[in-house]
């Protein structure tokens, strides 16, 4: 398995950044928002767990390691992480489809 490679941040989302109507205040958070944060951490967590999986692969197919339950372990758990992530991004998505479907 890969680890998901790097994200530019919420911004690549769309998430965090004000609208052309909306006052010019960043949040105190280098111009994250609470969800830009919380996302980013979700992301973070989803891209250490690919990570632990990866190394937990190598040290078994290098013979570092004889014991096969911290691999299923570690798969186990991104798996988890990364189902949560895109559920997250699903919802995201679907909220915004149906505020650009709202009638004025």
């Amino acid at each position: 398995m890969s680890a998901i490679g790097p994200v530019t941040g919420p911004a690549a989302f769309g998430i965090g950044m004000p609208s052309a109507g909306a006052p010019a205040s960043a949040p105190a958070s280098g111009g994250q928002s609470e969800f830009g944060q919380a996302l980013r951490a979700c992301i973070d967590r989803a891209d250490l767990d690919q990570q632990k999986v990866a190394s937990a692969v190598g040290d078994l197919l290098t013979g570092s390691t004889q014991d096969v339950l911290p691999a299923v372990t570690a798969a186990a758990q991104a798996d988890l992480s990364f189902k949560l992530l895109i559920g997250v991004r699903n919802k995201v998505i679907e909220a915004y489809k149906q505020t650009l479907n709202m009638q004025m």
